[in-house]
């Protein structure tokens, strides 16, 4: 069951290792940081991010192996190299059988012996496609469906467990609409020249598949199994069509459903789950009401192809190389990625994934330095009172309405660098046995979900790695979460000055905190529970705004002509405009944020603007870039950083932003939400 995603940098305090301790003297003995790479013929006001960023943007080299390069969610890059480091020493070293060095050593050696991988070839999956061959009938059909669920090879259905949206203190299970090869249901109605070619790279992947299997009519199967996901595609909604909270919630009882989807046959399926239940959460309804009437008109040949390719799509990259390559094939249309990662880095990857907190608890220890841990305590906490303030002085909100933003403000639970309680793993790993391991971890991960269903939502849970470059906010347990990964430069560094820090890691903290009120978060309450806890008209002041919002980053485009999706990335957009509010608040109420004295040039303001420009100094393939547009729901880094400043009057004060300026907005055209 799923659970709820260059240049090399100097990783500075935040990265060392925690007995080399550093004063508070020698802290502010450190030469202020310098941004480097602002060029000065592009005016702030024209275009901020290529002001501050053009000149790397021009010179950065994204590596052959690799998608896009710089801040965000690429400085995951050398810190997979830290883990590296982490997982060849464990690697190479006898360890006590259970324990966590011996688990991570043994996965990582199992899955760099490609020898033995290559040797085995399709060998491991042969026992799966003997039991599709064997299937006979439809519930011979979700026999196999459900019980491939529990080793992690999802095809047809897709159940996961968390907080009941209506009574979050119970976790439940639910089911999300699923069933496809491609990035998302459009891609399989574009005429786009760019999204034919994508389509038409999957189907050779699925063709090689069949192909690698020794199935004799390859180019058939694959167009059949193409044609099975397009029908799935056409009952799924959009990915703004699942924005809306309320619509995607559907409670039902199983024995209706048994009574209406005889094909799918929920009882049966439940109970081969171990799951004991009496009601469902059908996240898409439509999607299973199309599920259950393909079942009994596609005929069972054709879907025993469809399950034989998903099962192949599910293990290929931890079978011998062909299939790895069959699938490179397909990605690097999709990315522009143009060579394979190095064995060495895929395991990392594969490790984090799936024994990432046992690494986690090794990562911590080697490059963690707890100080920032406390410093990070002190900005949220800090940042929690600011926020306070701005609700406190919101022109459009009533005072009823305040008071319970600001209960649901000081109820949000906040995580910091690591888990207070490392998730364990209950599970034997084979130094010899790569694709047995991680089958293995798969039907661990199942287990460890399906023992929270019908129980409290366990609070001290993650879900990021500590290791990994990303901060989230999660609504339905109102908790914010900081890893250890992101508290490092450019974010966040013991060295920087405030200007830097709180323009870093401050525009990220504001950011999490306007999750709990974005278009998404201000639907749950301060318990993680879907209700109107708004006034009709504050309410509907508030959606006013945001359609604002959406209208605004509609307009904006890359790659010459392909327009960002306004409505779907309008909890992102707001987050972005409200983080950085909150964060130049929060500066404002520091020494320097007072003070007027420059640095390398610049006054306080304006290094907490470029800092926010720094952060998001990101260069990504065209291809990649294309599919993020398409799918993802933030704003490409461009925007992220010129789409706010837009709104910000304290950005056009601070750079002398003239009416006349390219990104220049009247004043009452500047959105102001939180």
């Amino acid at each position: 069951m799923k659970t709820l995603r260059y240049i090399p940098l100097v990783l500075l305090a935040l990265m060392s290792c925690k007995d080399d301790k550093t004063s508070e003297n020698t802290i502010t003995e450190k030469a202020p940081i310098q941004i480097e790479g602002i060029d000065p013929s592009i005016k702030p006001g024209d275009n901020f991010f290529d002001h501050v960023n053009k000149s790397w943007m021009e010179s950065a080299v994204i590596a052959d192996d690799q998608v896009g390069v710089g801040a965000y969610r690429f400085l995951n890059i050398p810190q997979q190299e830290l883990l590296k480091t982490i997982l060849e020493d464990v690697s190479k070293g006898e360890h006590p059988k259970g324990s966590i060095e011996q688990k991570l050593g043994d996965f990582f050696a199992s899955g760099m012996d490609t020898i033995n991988i290559n040797k085995r070839g399709m060998t491991p999956i042969q026992p799966t496609l003997d039991r599709i061959a064997r299937i006979d009938d439809t519930a011979s059909l979700m026999m196999f469906v459900t019980t491939q669920l529990q080793l992690g090879d999802y095809s047809m259905i897709s159940p996961y467990i968390s907080p009941d949206q209506e009574n979050s203190s119970i976790n439940i299970l639910h089911f999300a609409q699923t069933g496809l090869g491609l990035p998302d249901r459009d891609y399989y109605f574009s005429e786009d020249p760019s999204v034919k070619t994508i389509q038409n790279a999957y189907k050779t992947y699925l063709k090689t598949l069949f192909e690698l299997v020794g199935d004799d009519n390859a180019e058939a199967n694959a167009e059949t199994v193409y044609t099975i996901e397009k029908q799935l595609a056409a009952s799924h909604k959009t990915r703004v069509q699942r924005r809306v909270i309320k619509e995607n919630y559907h409670k039902m009882a199983v024995s209706d459903l048994d009574a209406t989807h005889n094909n799918i046959a929920w009882k049966t399926m439940l109970n081969v789950l171990g799951a004991k239940v009496d009601s469902v959460d059908i996240a898409q309804p439509e999607y299973y009401d199309t599920l259950n009437t393909l079942l009994g008109t596609i005929p069972l040949d054709q879907w025993k192809l469809y399950v034989k390719a998903n099962s192949i799509t599910s293990h290929d990259n931890i079978l011998s190389k062909p299939f790895q390559d069959a699938s490179f094939a397909y990605s690097k249309v999709l990315s522009g990625q143009t060579e394979q990662l190095p064995r060495a880095k895929q395991m990392v990857r594969r490790v984090d994934n799936q024994l990432g907190f046992a690494l986690g608890q090794l990562y911590v220890k080697k490059y963690f330095n707890e100080d920032a841990k406390k410093r990070a305590l002190d900005l949220v906490n800090n940042f929690q009172k600011v926020l306070e303030k701005r609700i406190d002085n919101l022109d459009w909100m009533s005072d009823s309405t305040k008071v319970k933003a600001k209960d649901k403000l000081f109820s949000i639970n906040k995580k910091i660098g690591y888990p207070d309680v490392w998730r364990t793993y209950d599970v034997d790993i084979d130094r010899d046995q790569f694709f047995e391991n991680v089958v293995a971890l798969r039907k661990n991960a199942y287990l460890y979900e399906l023992a929270q269903l019908n129980q409290a939502p366990n609070r001290d849970e993650w879900h990021t790695t500590p290791s990994t470059v990303t901060a989230y906010y999660n609504p339905s347990l109102n908790e914010i979460v900081f890893p250890a990964g992101i508290l490092q430069s450019p974010y966040f560094d013991l060295y920087a000055d405030d200007a830097l820090n709180y323009g870093g890691i401050g525009m990220v903290i504001g950011h999490e905190f306007t999750h709990a009120f974005d278009d998404q978060g201000a639907q749950f309450d301060k318990y993680g529970n879907v209700s109107n806890w708004w006034t009709e008209d504050d309410y509907t002041k508030f959606k006013a705004k945001t359609n604002q919002i959406i209208e605004q980053y509609d307009a904006f485009t890359v790659l010459d002509s392909v327009h960002l999706k306004g409505a779907l990335t309008v909890g992102e957009n707001t987050a972005d405009n409200g983080g950085i509010a909150i964060a130049y608040d929060a500066f404002k109420l520091t020494a320097q944020g007072q003070d007027t004295t420059k640095i390398g040039g610049y006054t306080p303001n304006q290094r907490f603007f470029l800092s926010i420009a720094n952060i998001w100094r990101v260069k990504m393939r065209d291809e990649f870039l294309r599919n993020y547009v398409a799918t993802d729901p933030h704003s490409p880094p461009m925007w992220r950083v010129n789409g706010p400043l837009m709104n910000f009057t304290p950005f056009y004060e601070a750079f002398n932003v003239k009416e006349g300026d390219a990104n220049y907005r009247v004043e009452e055209e500047r959105i102001k939400i939180w």
